[in-house]
């Protein structure tokens, strides 16, 4: 059988975001992940020269996070809280390296085979499950079965369901069939794999290891304090080497300006800025001497997003309404200080995917009046605010709490949408229960939210007809035959310049209907604590080798039995 080229593989793969971050499409919270892909890195400080030269072993390091995980374990969860935890915890056969190239990981090696239809892998021997019971082949195939089987109920399924045949050859090996040429099937194998011998048998949605987790990769979980933090310590047992830094704590601080004055006062090491933040409240000598400040272009989009059941909404002539309506300029200078630029779709600017003429809708207050007229909207009591049938245009954009530029951005499209006699109100909700008890079951009007944006622009999940179900990532419920059918012509096929041609379509049909109003791809904005040595920030990221992390004995701060 015909071997395929390794460059092609990755030529196909391009760019997803972090390493070892294990979804397609994850929910960011907007306080972009220092796990994000770095595209282009600026500061003064960024390519500092180290200035020790042997790793030590020792130290804590204290993450901020604006939102609670949910679920450790990732194929039950969309959240990227919980996906950063687990992605230190678990191991899966492939990943990238710093330049974004597949390598093997728990695999030794691999192979493609019969122009992408068949994939070999053979893992490594010794990778212990940190109950000291071995990796195999076994436990991979126990995933593949559990993630596809639609009793798991996991919005990850579609990955695993297309795999026709998988076998296990021996203790180490499997082979992997496919019916037809899957374009994200070197990605699937960069998803975590699962401990059979502690899962099989059992209702994983309701196993102990969704709060207890068993891995073999480089952190274990040493506590979970809801609400507080959770504490992750070094493998002992993994394959690659025990870690340098003794614990990873992932400080959980629902907002902004509560996180902000804990790095100011030594107490986070890594944090995601906000634009004020970053160019405004971090100069002077303290921030240059103790913190490396980075910028570049987020691998995420912010969006409003539609349910479509909603009696209104169903109406594509009040979604363009809505988007017209909407200065995304303004947004992006008032909210995000100019870190930040409008966006038209569900792609970055400058990938291979990206439509080369759509525009961001402009605000055309009189379209949009007329529009909504169209749709039947007047204002029949003189009151200032549109009705139709006797029922005011009023609904709320929800959000979650400790966000602010979210928060800043649903007040300006408050305002905005006022000018043209729509009440809009604003809620917040703590973000594990945002996700879980309003996103996941589809319980809001409107909703103000973030994806990540992996390069290969396989979008099934968000946009597939199929995945508009309770706990599916397409909660706003958008149903379109056409996309369906480009979305699955177009994991189908080889051929990058059909797949963009077939992507460029979708993203027209998108800009035309408006399930979302698509707002604005920020700026990521990290700091990092200088005394970390090992930070080598490239295109997979700056978590990327997270393992090699150090801290000089003399540096070491923080104690590990308290903060």
């Amino acid at each position: 059988m015909k071997k395929i080229n390794f460059e092609w593989v990755n030529s196909m793969l391009d760019v997803f975001l972090p390493i070892r971050i294990l979804l397609l499409l994850t929910v960011f919270m907007g306080f972009f992940s220092p796990l994000a892909a770095v595209a282009s890195v600026t500061g003064a400080d960024a390519a500092k020269k180290e200035n020790f030269e042997t790793p030590v072993d020792g130290g804590r390091i204290l993450f901020g996070s604006i939102g609670e995980a949910s679920n450790l374990i990732p194929y039950l969860s969309a959240d990227s809280a919980s996906h950063e935890v687990a992605g230190l915890i678990y191991v899966a056969p492939l990943r990238y390296d710093k330049d974004l190239q597949v390598e093997p990981w728990a695999a030794e090696s691999w192979s493609m085979e019969d122009e992408g239809r068949l994939m070999h892998f053979t893992l490594r021997k010794g990778i212990l499950w940190e109950d000291g019971v071995e990796l195999t082949a076994e436990d991979v195939a126990y995933t593949c079965k559990v993630v596809a089987d639609p009793a798991t109920g996991s919005p990850y399924a579609e990955d695993f369901s297309r795999i026709k045949e998988l076998r296990v050859i021996d203790r180490y090996t499997f082979e992997v069939r496919y019916e037809h040429f899957f374009a994200r099937a070197v990605s699937s194998w960069m998803q975590p794999i699962l401990p059979r011998h502690l899962l099989d048998g059992q209702d994983i949605r309701s196993s102990p290891l969704t709060r207890k987790p068993v891995g073999a990769g480089p952190y274990r979980l040493k506590a979970w304090e809801p609400g507080s933090r959770i504490i992750l310590e070094a493998s002992p047992t993994y394959f690659d080497g025990k870690p340098y830094i003794t614990e990873a704590v992932y400080r959980i601080i629902p907002d902004g300006a509560t996180m902000f004055m804990e790095a100011r006062a030594g107490r986070l090491d890594i944090m995601d800025l906000s634009p004020l933040q970053y160019l405004r409240q971090t100069s002077g000598p303290m921030w240059e001497r103790e913190f490396n400040k980075f910028r570049y272009l987020a691998s995420a989009y912010v969006f409003l997003g539609f349910n479509l059941q909603h009696p209104f909404f169903g109406d594509v002539r009040v979604r363009r309404a809505i988007s017209q309506a909407i200065d995304r300029d303004s947004i992006i200078q008032g909210v995000l200080l100019g870190q930040g630029i409008p966006a038209f779709g569900p792609f970055k600017p400058g990938v291979w995917a990206y439509h080369p003429t759509l525009k961001p809708i402009p605000q055309n207050v009189a379209a949009a009046r007329a529009l909504l007229a169209e749709a039947g909207f007047t204002d029949s009591d003189g009151d200032g605010l549109l009705d139709r049938d006797g029922k005011p245009f009023s609904f709320t954009i929800l959000t979650n709490q400790g966000n602010e530029q979210r928060i800043l951005t649903a007040t300006v499209i408050q305002a905005q949408l006022r000018a043209i006699g729509i009440d809009v109100h604003i809620r917040t909700v703590e973000w594990a229960a945002f996700i879980r008890e309003f996103v996941n079951k589809g319980r809001f009007d409107a909703i103000i939210l973030g994806w990540t944006i992996p390069q290969d622009p396989d979008i099934y999940q968000v946009w597939h007809s199929s995945q508009a179900v309770e706990g599916g990532l397409n909660f706003t419920y958008y149903k379109n035959p056409e996309v369906d059918r480009l979305l699955e012509e177009a994991r189908s096929i080889p051929d990058q310049s059909t797949r963009a041609r077939l992507y460029c379509r979708i993203q027209e049909i998108l800009d035309a209907e408006q399930p979302y109003c698509f707002l604005y791809v920020p700026y990521a904005l990290p700091v990092v604590q200088k005394r970390f040595q090992g930070v080598k920030p490239a295109l997979a990221g700056l978590m990327y080798n997270f393992e090699k992390w150090w801290v000089p004995k003399e540096l070491q701060r923080h104690s590990l039995s308290a903060d």
